[in-house]
Protein backbone atom coordinates (compact mmCIF):
# COMPACT_ATOMS: atom_id res chain seq x y z
CA UNK A 1 0.00 0.00 0.00
CA UNK A 2 1.52 3.49 -0.74
CA UNK A 3 2.89 5.73 1.98
CA UNK A 4 -0.18 8.17 2.87
CA UNK A 5 1.00 11.91 2.17
CA UNK A 6 0.11 14.54 4.57
CA UNK A 7 -0.49 18.00 2.92
CA UNK A 8 -1.25 21.67 5.08
CA UNK A 9 -4.98 22.86 4.64
CA UNK A 10 -5.73 26.02 2.84
CA UNK A 11 -6.19 28.42 5.26
CA UNK A 12 -9.61 30.35 5.89
CA UNK A 13 -9.86 34.07 5.00
CA UNK A 14 -10.63 35.67 8.17
CA UNK A 15 -9.25 32.69 10.51
CA UNK A 16 -6.17 32.27 12.23
CA UNK A 17 -4.05 29.87 10.32
CA UNK A 18 -4.35 26.16 10.75
CA UNK A 19 -2.15 24.29 12.81
CA UNK A 20 1.03 23.14 10.69
CA UNK A 21 0.80 20.08 12.97
CA UNK A 22 -2.81 19.21 12.83
CA UNK A 23 -3.09 16.17 10.11
CA UNK A 24 -4.95 16.98 6.20
CA UNK A 25 -7.95 14.62 5.19
CA UNK A 26 -7.12 12.03 3.26
CA UNK A 27 -7.47 12.33 -0.09
CA UNK A 28 -9.65 9.33 -0.24
CA UNK A 29 -12.01 10.79 1.92
CA UNK A 30 -15.41 12.09 1.01
CA UNK A 31 -14.95 16.25 0.84
CA UNK A 32 -15.98 18.14 3.95
CA UNK A 33 -18.33 21.33 3.98
CA UNK A 34 -16.64 24.01 3.87
CA UNK A 35 -18.78 25.49 6.37
CA UNK A 36 -17.80 23.25 8.76
CA UNK A 37 -14.17 22.12 8.13
CA UNK A 38 -12.85 24.40 10.33
CA UNK A 39 -14.20 23.14 13.62
CA UNK A 40 -11.74 22.12 15.46
CA UNK A 41 -11.54 18.58 16.37
CA UNK A 42 -10.95 19.11 20.08
CA UNK A 43 -13.51 21.16 20.54
CA UNK A 44 -16.28 18.33 19.25
CA UNK A 45 -16.76 17.33 22.63
CA UNK A 46 -19.09 19.38 23.32
CA UNK A 47 -22.63 19.95 21.92
CA UNK A 48 -22.46 23.28 20.22
CA UNK A 49 -25.28 26.08 20.08
CA UNK A 50 -25.69 27.34 16.49
CA UNK A 51 -24.37 30.80 17.20
CA UNK A 52 -21.55 29.05 18.45
CA UNK A 53 -20.78 26.88 14.85
CA UNK A 54 -21.55 29.73 12.72
CA UNK A 55 -18.84 32.18 14.63
CA UNK A 56 -16.12 29.10 14.69
CA UNK A 57 -17.11 29.36 10.99
CA UNK A 58 -16.66 33.16 10.40
CA UNK A 59 -20.41 33.34 9.39
CA UNK A 60 -23.06 35.78 10.26
CA UNK A 61 -25.39 34.95 13.50
CA UNK A 62 -28.59 33.98 12.65
CA UNK A 63 -31.48 32.57 15.07
CA UNK A 64 -31.20 29.16 15.94
CA UNK A 65 -33.52 26.70 14.22
CA UNK A 66 -34.41 22.81 13.57
CA UNK A 67 -33.27 22.90 9.89
CA UNK A 68 -29.87 24.45 10.92
CA UNK A 69 -29.68 22.64 14.30
CA UNK A 70 -30.20 19.54 11.99
CA UNK A 71 -27.41 19.91 9.77
CA UNK A 72 -24.85 21.51 12.33
CA UNK A 73 -25.18 17.82 13.55
CA UNK A 74 -24.25 16.29 10.46
CA UNK A 75 -21.35 18.49 10.44
CA UNK A 76 -20.51 17.64 13.75
CA UNK A 77 -20.49 13.86 13.58
CA UNK A 78 -18.03 14.25 10.35
CA UNK A 79 -15.92 16.31 12.44
CA UNK A 80 -15.36 13.84 14.80
CA UNK A 81 -15.18 10.89 12.44
CA UNK A 82 -12.55 12.76 10.59
CA UNK A 83 -10.92 13.62 14.27
CA UNK A 84 -10.45 9.97 14.81
CA UNK A 85 -9.22 8.58 11.73
CA UNK A 86 -6.58 11.25 11.62
CA UNK A 87 -5.34 10.39 14.96
CA UNK A 88 -5.64 6.64 13.94
CA UNK A 89 -3.51 7.69 10.80
CA UNK A 90 -0.80 9.42 12.84
CA UNK A 91 -1.14 6.37 15.30
CA UNK A 92 -0.69 3.82 12.58
CA UNK A 93 3.23 2.64 12.82
CA UNK A 94 4.12 4.11 15.73
CA UNK A 95 1.93 2.25 18.42
CA UNK A 96 1.45 -1.35 18.78
CA UNK A 97 -2.08 -2.41 18.01
CA UNK A 98 -3.95 -3.45 20.98
CA UNK A 99 -5.40 -6.50 19.46
CA UNK A 100 -4.35 -9.75 20.61
CA UNK A 101 -2.57 -12.05 18.22
CA UNK A 102 -4.44 -14.86 16.77
CA UNK A 103 -4.89 -17.48 19.22
CA UNK A 104 -3.46 -20.88 17.80
CA UNK A 105 -5.35 -24.26 18.91
CA UNK A 106 -3.54 -25.82 21.99
CA UNK A 107 -1.59 -29.00 20.68
CA UNK A 108 -3.01 -31.95 21.01
CA UNK A 109 -1.38 -35.32 21.97
CA UNK A 110 -1.30 -37.43 19.18
CA UNK A 111 -3.19 -40.91 19.55
CA UNK A 112 -1.72 -44.18 18.27
CA UNK A 113 -3.35 -46.96 16.77
CA UNK A 114 -1.60 -49.82 18.20
CA UNK A 115 -3.40 -52.10 15.44
CA UNK A 116 -0.81 -50.08 12.94
CA UNK A 117 2.92 -49.71 12.13
CA UNK A 118 4.43 -46.44 13.70
CA UNK A 119 7.27 -45.82 15.64
CA UNK A 120 8.35 -45.69 19.35
CA UNK A 121 10.75 -43.66 21.35
CA UNK A 122 10.13 -40.13 21.29
CA UNK A 123 7.39 -38.04 23.62
CA UNK A 124 4.91 -38.64 19.96
CA UNK A 125 5.77 -41.40 18.31
CA UNK A 126 6.72 -40.68 14.55
CA UNK A 127 4.71 -42.19 11.78
CA UNK A 128 7.10 -41.90 9.10
CA UNK A 129 9.22 -38.95 9.44
CA UNK A 130 10.50 -37.61 6.24
CA UNK A 131 13.64 -35.86 7.72
CA UNK A 132 14.66 -38.89 9.34
CA UNK A 133 13.18 -40.55 13.19
CA UNK A 134 13.48 -39.06 15.88
CA UNK A 135 15.09 -41.04 18.75
CA UNK A 136 14.69 -41.15 22.65
CA UNK A 137 16.32 -42.59 25.71
CA UNK A 138 19.34 -39.96 25.79
CA UNK A 139 17.82 -38.16 28.85
CA UNK A 140 17.01 -39.02 32.70
CA UNK A 141 13.95 -35.98 32.21
CA UNK A 142 11.78 -35.61 29.60
CA UNK A 143 8.03 -34.30 29.19
CA UNK A 144 8.24 -33.43 32.63
CA UNK A 145 8.98 -36.99 33.79
CA UNK A 146 12.54 -37.93 35.60
CA UNK A 147 13.86 -41.38 36.15
CA UNK A 148 15.09 -41.63 39.50
CA UNK A 149 17.17 -45.05 39.79
CA UNK A 150 18.01 -46.24 43.42
CA UNK A 151 21.75 -47.17 42.41
CA UNK A 152 23.69 -47.22 39.37
CA UNK A 153 26.58 -49.78 40.08
CA UNK A 154 26.42 -53.26 39.83
CA UNK A 155 29.00 -56.13 40.42
CA UNK A 156 29.80 -58.08 36.87
CA UNK A 157 28.26 -62.00 36.46
CA UNK A 158 25.97 -61.08 39.84
CA UNK A 159 22.00 -60.91 40.04
CA UNK A 160 21.46 -57.47 41.92
CA UNK A 161 18.13 -55.95 42.52
CA UNK A 162 17.53 -52.82 39.77
CA UNK A 163 15.07 -50.34 41.09
CA UNK A 164 14.13 -47.04 40.59
CA UNK A 165 11.06 -44.42 39.74
CA UNK A 166 9.36 -42.07 37.57
CA UNK A 167 9.11 -38.67 39.50
CA UNK A 168 6.02 -36.55 38.34
CA UNK A 169 6.53 -32.21 37.99
CA UNK A 170 5.88 -32.51 41.54
CA UNK A 171 8.91 -34.87 42.62
CA UNK A 172 6.46 -37.28 43.59
CA UNK A 173 6.66 -40.90 41.93
CA UNK A 174 3.63 -41.46 39.15
CA UNK A 175 1.87 -44.80 39.88
CA UNK A 176 -0.37 -44.59 36.86
CA UNK A 177 0.50 -46.33 33.73
CA UNK A 178 -1.00 -47.06 30.66
CA UNK A 179 -0.82 -50.97 29.50
CA UNK A 180 1.17 -50.81 26.11
CA UNK A 181 1.86 -54.07 24.54
CA UNK A 182 0.40 -56.26 27.20
CA UNK A 183 2.62 -54.30 30.02
CA UNK A 184 2.31 -50.90 31.76
CA UNK A 185 6.70 -50.34 31.20
CA UNK A 186 9.18 -51.44 28.83
CA UNK A 187 13.29 -51.37 30.17
CA UNK A 188 15.84 -52.17 27.25
CA UNK A 189 19.56 -52.72 29.04
CA UNK A 190 22.64 -52.69 26.29
CA UNK A 191 26.18 -51.86 26.83
CA UNK A 192 27.50 -48.86 25.13
CA UNK A 193 29.45 -50.90 22.95
CA UNK A 194 25.98 -52.52 22.02
CA UNK A 195 26.36 -56.16 23.27
CA UNK A 196 24.63 -57.32 26.26
CA UNK A 197 20.81 -56.38 25.06
CA UNK A 198 18.26 -57.26 27.24
CA UNK A 199 14.69 -56.31 26.76
CA UNK A 200 12.62 -56.52 30.56
CA UNK A 201 9.26 -55.97 32.29
CA UNK A 202 10.08 -54.65 35.60
CA UNK A 203 6.99 -54.79 38.25
CA UNK A 204 5.83 -51.40 40.07
CA UNK A 205 5.30 -51.22 43.68
CA UNK A 206 2.22 -49.21 44.98
CA UNK A 207 4.11 -46.58 46.18
CA UNK A 208 5.92 -46.55 42.44
CA UNK A 209 9.43 -48.23 42.25
CA UNK A 210 9.78 -50.27 39.69
CA UNK A 211 12.05 -53.22 40.58
CA UNK A 212 13.68 -56.48 38.64
CA UNK A 213 16.42 -58.65 39.32
CA UNK A 214 19.07 -57.39 36.53
CA UNK A 215 22.67 -59.68 35.61
CA UNK A 216 25.03 -57.56 33.63
CA UNK A 217 27.43 -60.06 32.64
CA UNK A 218 30.54 -58.46 31.78
CA UNK A 219 32.09 -55.15 33.14
CA UNK A 220 31.68 -51.83 31.50
CA UNK A 221 29.08 -48.87 31.08
CA UNK A 222 25.43 -50.17 29.98
CA UNK A 223 22.74 -48.40 28.97
CA UNK A 224 18.98 -48.43 30.41
CA UNK A 225 15.96 -47.03 28.76
CA UNK A 226 12.76 -47.11 30.19
CA UNK A 227 9.58 -47.36 27.53
CA UNK A 228 6.22 -46.28 28.71
CA UNK A 229 3.21 -44.05 29.08
CA UNK A 230 2.42 -42.35 32.31
CA UNK A 231 -0.77 -40.91 32.99
CA UNK A 232 -0.63 -37.31 35.14
CA UNK A 233 -3.12 -35.19 35.66
CA UNK A 234 -5.50 -37.06 33.23
CA UNK A 235 -3.59 -36.34 30.68
CA UNK A 236 -1.50 -39.84 28.95
CA UNK A 237 2.65 -39.12 27.98
CA UNK A 238 4.73 -41.11 26.24
CA UNK A 239 7.91 -41.15 26.45
CA UNK A 240 11.47 -42.82 27.28
CA UNK A 241 14.57 -42.24 29.54
CA UNK A 242 17.50 -43.15 29.95
CA UNK A 243 20.56 -43.60 32.64
CA UNK A 244 24.20 -45.21 32.46
CA UNK A 245 24.68 -48.10 35.23
CA UNK A 246 28.25 -48.76 35.82
CA UNK A 247 29.35 -52.43 36.23
CA UNK A 248 33.22 -52.23 37.69
CA UNK A 249 36.34 -54.09 36.23
CA UNK A 250 38.54 -54.57 33.03
CA UNK A 251 36.44 -53.04 30.08
CA UNK A 252 37.45 -54.51 26.72
CA UNK A 253 34.57 -53.07 24.08
CA UNK A 254 33.62 -55.60 21.50
CA UNK A 255 34.03 -54.71 17.86
CA UNK A 256 30.46 -55.30 16.17
CA UNK A 257 30.26 -57.72 13.57
CA UNK A 258 30.31 -56.87 9.77
CA UNK A 259 26.76 -56.21 8.54
CA UNK A 260 25.12 -59.17 6.98
CA UNK A 261 21.43 -60.39 6.35
CA UNK A 262 21.21 -63.44 7.51
CA UNK A 263 22.03 -64.11 11.56
CA UNK A 264 21.82 -67.44 13.56
CA UNK A 265 19.86 -67.19 16.96
CA UNK A 266 18.41 -69.85 19.62
CA UNK A 267 18.56 -72.56 16.44
CA UNK A 268 16.72 -70.54 14.48
CA UNK A 269 17.92 -68.56 11.19
CA UNK A 270 16.23 -64.87 10.75
CA UNK A 271 16.96 -62.23 7.76
CA UNK A 272 15.16 -59.46 6.69
CA UNK A 273 14.53 -57.87 3.34
CA UNK A 274 14.91 -53.65 3.19
CA UNK A 275 17.25 -50.68 3.57
CA UNK A 276 16.67 -47.64 6.00
CA UNK A 277 16.94 -44.26 4.86
CA UNK A 278 16.33 -41.46 6.46
CA UNK A 279 14.45 -39.69 3.76
CA UNK A 280 11.27 -42.16 3.81
CA UNK A 281 9.75 -45.12 4.99
CA UNK A 282 10.92 -48.52 4.18
CA UNK A 283 9.34 -51.65 4.89
CA UNK A 284 11.90 -54.37 6.35
CA UNK A 285 10.71 -57.99 6.48
CA UNK A 286 11.53 -60.77 8.98
CA UNK A 287 12.01 -64.18 8.20
CA UNK A 288 12.31 -66.85 10.71
CA UNK A 289 13.45 -70.35 8.96
CA UNK A 290 14.49 -73.46 11.02
CA UNK A 291 18.54 -74.55 10.75
CA UNK A 292 17.04 -76.61 7.47
CA UNK A 293 15.90 -73.64 6.09
CA UNK A 294 11.98 -74.83 6.53
CA UNK A 295 9.86 -71.28 7.63
CA UNK A 296 9.11 -71.43 11.37
CA UNK A 297 5.83 -70.36 12.65
CA UNK A 298 6.03 -66.97 14.27
CA UNK A 299 3.67 -66.51 17.15
CA UNK A 300 2.35 -62.99 18.71
CA UNK A 301 4.54 -61.67 21.48
CA UNK A 302 3.61 -58.65 23.62
CA UNK A 303 0.67 -57.83 21.79
CA UNK A 304 2.36 -58.39 18.15
CA UNK A 305 4.49 -60.44 16.15
CA UNK A 306 7.57 -59.34 16.90
CA UNK A 307 9.28 -56.04 18.45
CA UNK A 308 12.37 -54.53 16.78
CA UNK A 309 14.57 -52.32 18.63
CA UNK A 310 17.20 -49.98 16.60
CA UNK A 311 19.90 -48.34 18.75
CA UNK A 312 22.38 -45.78 17.45
CA UNK A 313 26.59 -46.27 17.50
CA UNK A 314 28.12 -43.65 19.92
CA UNK A 315 24.83 -41.87 21.56
CA UNK A 316 22.34 -44.84 21.77
CA UNK A 317 19.51 -43.02 20.43
CA UNK A 318 16.45 -45.55 20.79
CA UNK A 319 14.08 -46.23 18.83
CA UNK A 320 11.34 -49.17 18.84
CA UNK A 321 8.92 -50.56 16.46
CA UNK A 322 6.14 -52.33 16.11
CA UNK A 323 5.03 -54.18 12.87
CA UNK A 324 1.79 -54.49 11.13
CA UNK A 325 -0.33 -56.77 12.62
CA UNK A 326 -0.90 -59.50 10.12
CA UNK A 327 2.33 -61.86 8.75
CA UNK A 328 2.90 -61.12 4.91
CA UNK A 329 3.38 -64.35 3.46
CA UNK A 330 4.83 -65.76 7.14
CA UNK A 331 6.77 -62.71 7.01
CA UNK A 332 6.83 -59.75 9.97
CA UNK A 333 6.98 -56.60 8.38
CA UNK A 334 8.08 -53.93 10.08
CA UNK A 335 7.91 -49.81 8.36
CA UNK A 336 10.51 -47.40 9.20
CA UNK A 337 12.46 -44.80 8.52
CA UNK A 338 16.31 -43.84 10.08
CA UNK A 339 17.18 -41.28 12.52
CA UNK A 340 20.37 -40.34 10.78
CA UNK A 341 23.36 -41.45 8.44
CA UNK A 342 25.34 -43.76 10.97
CA UNK A 343 25.96 -47.23 11.98
CA UNK A 344 23.41 -48.97 13.99
CA UNK A 345 22.46 -52.38 15.95
CA UNK A 346 18.55 -53.76 14.97
CA UNK A 347 17.65 -56.30 17.52
CA UNK A 348 14.21 -58.04 16.91
CA UNK A 349 12.32 -59.65 19.78
CA UNK A 350 10.00 -62.66 18.39
CA UNK A 351 8.54 -65.90 19.96
CA UNK A 352 8.51 -69.62 18.31
CA UNK A 353 7.00 -72.64 19.75
CA UNK A 354 6.96 -70.29 23.03
CA UNK A 355 9.83 -69.45 23.30
CA UNK A 356 11.30 -65.62 23.03
CA UNK A 357 14.40 -65.45 21.06
CA UNK A 358 16.52 -61.84 19.82
CA UNK A 359 18.49 -61.70 16.59
CA UNK A 360 20.38 -58.77 15.94
CA UNK A 361 22.16 -57.21 12.46
CA UNK A 362 24.50 -54.47 12.37
CA UNK A 363 23.06 -51.85 10.03
CA UNK A 364 24.67 -48.86 7.93
CA UNK A 365 22.62 -46.55 6.91
CA UNK A 366 24.25 -44.33 4.37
Amino acid sequence: MPEHTETTPTADPGRPATDPNQSAADPDQPAIDSEHSAIEPEKAARMYTEAELRADAGLPRQPDGPGFRFAAFGALLIVVLFAGYGLGRLNNGTTASAMPAAQQPAPQATVVDESRPHTHGTSVPVIGAAAGAAVGGLSLSASGLTLTPVTTSFAAGQAQRLEFTIAGPGGAPVTTFSVVHDKPLHLIVVRRDLTGFQHLHPEMAPDGTWSIDLTLAEPGIYRMVADFTALVGGSQIATTLGTDLTVAGGYAPVTLPDPVRQVATSGHSVGYEGTPVTTAVQPLLMTVTDAAGRPETVEPYLGAFGHLVVIRQGDLGYVHVHPETQLVDGKVKFWMTAPSPGTYRMFFDFQVAGRVSTAAWTVVVS
